[in-house]
């Protein structure tokens, strides 16, 4: 019995003695200094571009590692010193000398000798079961080179088997996932899960907004229970969206090296870590093992004044439909960023009126709440004279790309109160409109302000006696795109007449299908068949739109179809040209359009055989492996031959968004008086009225007038001169995506794209009732400028790639009807000029001294000029317009 009592504690004492010896993370030996051979690495170029040639800098060094104390009661809680020496910095790949800008230069005169002392004071770790639990360095050193210890400190961190945990290093706290295989370890941190304080803002749209795919992996090499090689790479990648092709990528790599190991200092005696560590040098604290956020200054960027003088040349009207506008544009919006209240209101009191607008945009386009003080102190809306001036400022700031809750504060702040100008107020609620859009498409329907402005517009609608008022908050509403809208949408819709009946339908075509439920169809059916009142032509044709493209049932494209050929003889003309359409250009309801025409009751020559000029036709503009974008024209006239409706509409979408990039409709009414011709049914009573109403990028842009009422209409008849009228004018940003990273090795990263749009967009109506002819014209001219910065700023040097691409181009939309004879001569026709496309890379190096690489590659090619196709139809009457065009001008004496 006694024996086996002795066994039994024997084999307790072993069992003990080998757990207490078992650790769970690295282990170093006792009285050993290791030496390793460490560098850190940072990579900045084009997504595919092999990294031999790009831009960056490699620091390297020697480290020494030894083991201060371990824990008497515990193996895995271990104090490690780490020490870094013989700090070198050099050129990631070989270059020449004249373009090495570290030549002729030492680590000390690189770095700085006080950052460099500081980055060679040694660190201590307190390393628990493989973790990180403390880091000891010195409170005043500068955060520069505390990160750079961070980056070194972080690559210790380890654990010994396989699976995964939330883990705390340089790169915040973060999913970390380790794979074990005998004497290697591979550990896998997912960066998109990391918890750091972020800076930045994306833009709104997806498809004008830049993806980013980031990896992290280590693979660690072990030998007697430590390091013998640890290797570590991380990789972000940016895209473009719209242009895939137009992207960037940073790359950094550490590798820590076993080059020997000697005999060391022995181990300091004590219980605890933290006494330890007092007793080693009373000037250690312990920090956060999570990066410090570094700013590095700029010493010899100029002025916001000064950077205004030199640009303003640019920014003259007569110059902006030119890329260089849009280029300066973006880079005064990024020196308005860092830019105080005084400074920027310096700018906009001191300017000429012709380039205050352009000032404007920019200052609005910056959206931080120094610029928002700023403008809205200058801008006085009880003054009706700066009205351009104000309206400027709406429309930048519906194109926002990341409005904040105070933008859309102020702005219902201003429409409470006293605005002299009505066309300015309207502007104003349309404006809070799209505001209200996007702030909830970033889960801010919720914010107060958004909750206020949503609860005026929708009060004062309900409340709203003047037609002109209806019409102002349904155009809010067209913006807004509210769920809780729709009820009162419809209600518009169906029960109003003209304008009023017609900007509500439109309002609900907006909406996507998933919103459009049974009751909407079920009402858009009604408006549609006239079952409860008789409605006009385009509020009908715009109800079957709707329910065209929102999954309509068998019996729903029956009943259209059956409709056609009970129809107004236009009308009837273009609800064949919308099924064609859908069926050519294969739409979602095209499968069930196929199956209605299966029934020769819908399908048969009476129907479709009638005549007309009206017309709807779809193409594309382009057809990429990023992006697509379509056109669609749709034309409808009275019965009398004159323009009731025009419609182009370009669509821009990939495979996971959309984007309404421009609408331009002209709308005509009660003219038939003047040719002494009968109303279609449902319209005897419009008055004279022609206008443009304009989306752009989303956003519904306050309507344009050209004529009121019949007194109106022969004024400037007799007064035309053909020139256009400007809907829109101005700079617009499109692309703002900025954000910063952490790069494990210590440095701070930073990513800018910014796309910005020089925009002219004016249309106009001729009417000629001597040669029986009306002709609309809508001019689109557009150049943008897009940049995209990388760049990797490590205090004593920045290193990145500035990538740019620009082109101006013009598209022009014109239809010509004759109505001297019938059916009418109608000629369609959408052309576009041809247009330079320019795009750069640029890679460099700097120094704070001045010192600087750079290495440029840049193409142009030429983008062809084409009219867009149209239905053959389309093709034959155009050749018939043109035809009599010339025979009455050479019979003309």
């Amino acid at each position: 019995m006694i024996l086996l009592t002795v066994l039994f504690l024997c084999i307790i004492s072993t069992y003990s003695a080998s757990v207490k010896g078992h650790t769970t993370g690295p282990s170093l030996s006792n009285d050993k200094i290791y030496t390793f051979a460490y560098t850190a690495e940072v990579y900045v170029d084009r997504a595919k571009a092999s990294l031999k040639k790009s831009a960056g800098y490699r620091i390297s060094s020697d480290v020494d590692v030894n083991l201060l104390w371990r824990n008497p009661e515990n193996d895995d809680d271990q104090l490690v010193k780490v020490m870094i020496k013989n700090v070198q910095v050099e050129n990631v790949n070989e270059r020449p000398d004249a373009k090495n800008i570290f030549k002729g230069k030492n680590t000390e005169k690189i770095i700085g000798k006080e950052y460099l002392t500081a980055l060679q004071q040694p660190m201590v770790l307190e390393l628990a079961r493989g973790k990180v639990q403390n880091f000891y360095s010195y409170q005043n050193e500068h955060a520069f080179t505390q990160n750079l210890k961070r980056g070194l400190a972080s690559l210790f961190q380890l654990q010994l088997h396989s699976g995964t945990s939330r883990e705390v290093d340089i790169s915040g706290k973060c999913n970390t996932t380790y794979q074990v295989r005998q004497d290697q370890v591979t550990k896998i941190k997912a960066l998109d899960s990391c918890e750091i304080e972020k800076t930045g803002f994306t833009s709104h749209n997806k498809i004008l907004d830049v993806s980013t795919k980031a990896t992290s992996a280590t693979i660690y090499v072990l030998e007697d229970s430590f390091f013998k090689s640890i290797k570590a790479e991380e990789n972000y990648v940016f895209f473009l969206n719209s242009r895939r092709r137009t992207n960037a990528k940073i790359v950094s790599k550490q590798r820590l090296e076993l080059k020997s190991v000697q005999a060391g200092p022995g181990l300091i005696a004590g219980k605890q870590a933290a006494g330890v560590v007092k007793t080693l040098d009373s000037n250690y604290v312990s920090m956060p093992l999570v990066a410090e956020t570094v700013k590095s200054e700029c010493k010899k960027c100029p002025s916001l004044s000064e950077h205004w003088k030199s640009i303003k040349e640019y920014m003259h009207p007569d110059k902006l439909s030119k890329a260089e506008a849009a280029r300066n544009f973006l880079s005064f919006i990024q020196s308005i960023r860092k830019a105080t209240k005084e400074e920027i209101l310096q700018i906009i009191k001191s300017e000429k009126k012709e380039l205050l607008p352009q000032i404007v945009d920019a200052v609005t386009s910056a959206q931080t709440p120094e610029s928002l003080e700023a403008i809205l102190e200058f801008l006085d809306f009880k003054d009706a004279s700066t009205s351009i001036l104000q309206e400027r400022f709406l429309y930048a700031c519906g194109f926002a790309s990341h409005p904040s809750e105070m933008l859309l504060k102020s702005l219902t702040s201003k429409f409470k109160g006293d605005v002299a100008n009505e066309e300015i107020r309207e502007t104003l609620v349309i404006v809070m409109g799209a505001l209200i859009r996007k702030l909830c498409d970033r889960e801010g329907c919720k914010l107060p302000a958004v909750v206020e402005a949503k609860k005026l517009i929708l009060n004062r609608l309900e409340k709203a006696k003047k037609d002109d008022n209806v019409k102002m908050y349904l155009l809010a509403l067209k913006n807004a795109l509210l769920p809780e809208a729709i009820p009162l949408l419809l209600k518009y819709a169906e029960s109003e007449e003209g304008h009023i009946s017609n900007t509500a339908a439109t309002a609900i075509q907006r909406y996507d299908p998933s919103f459009l439920t049974d009751e909407v169809k079920k009402t858009m059916n009604r408006i549609y068949h006239q079952n409860r009142k008789v409605h006009e032509k385009t509020v009908r044709t715009t109800a079957a739109a709707i329910i065209l493209n929102s999954n309509p049932t068998y019996m729903e494209v029956k009943n259209i179809l059956l409709s056609i050929g009970e129809l107004p003889l236009e009308m009837n003309k273009y609800m064949l040209s919308m099924i064609q359409d859908i069926i050519r250009f294969e739409m979602p309801s095209s499968k069930t359009v196929r199956r209605v025409l299966k029934d020769m009751r819908s399908h048969n020559y009476e129907r479709f055989s009638k005549p007309g000029s009206s017309s709807a036709y779809s193409g594309y503009i382009t057809r990429g492996p990023d992006i697509s974008s379509t056109y669609s024209l749709d034309i409808l006239y009275s019965g009398s031959g004159i323009l009731r409706r025009s419609n182009l509409n370009i669509q821009v979408f990939d495979r996971n968004a959309q984007l309404h990039a421009g609408q331009v409709v002209i709308e005509a009414q009660g003219l038939e008086t003047i040719i002494a011709a009968t109303p279609d049914e449902g319209e005897e009573n419009l008055d004279s009225f022609a206008g443009m109403s304009a989306i752009l990028f989303d956003v519904q842009l306050r309507p344009v007038t050209f004529f009121q009422g019949y007194g109106d209409l022969m004024s400037k008849m007799l007064s035309a001169t053909g020139d256009p009228i400007n809907v829109v004018k101005g700079l617009i940003l499109l692309t703002d995506y900025s954000q910063e990273f952490q790069l494990q090795s210590g440095p701070r990263a930073s990513a800018d794209f910014q796309g910005g749009l020089a925009i002219d967009i004016s249309g106009g109506m001729e009417f000629s009732l001597w040669y029986r002819e009306s002709k609309t014209n809508v001019k689109n001219r557009v150049a943008m400028f897009v940049s995209g910065n990388t760049e990797v700023d490590s205090f004593f040097i920045k290193t990145g790639m500035e990538t740019t691409l620009e082109v101006e181009t013009a598209l022009d939309f014109i239809s010509t009807v004759q109505f001297s004879q019938y059916p009418f001569l109608v000629c369609m026709q959408m052309d576009r000029v041809e247009s330079p496309f320019r795009h750069s890379v640029t890679k460099y190096e700097s120094l704070p001294s001045g010192r600087r690489y750079t290495a440029r590659k840049g193409t142009a090619e030429p983008l062809e000029g084409c009219e867009y196709p149209l239905h053959q139809e389309n093709s034959d009457m155009c050749r018939k317009v043109f035809s009599t065009a010339s025979d009455s001008s050479s019979s003309w004496f």
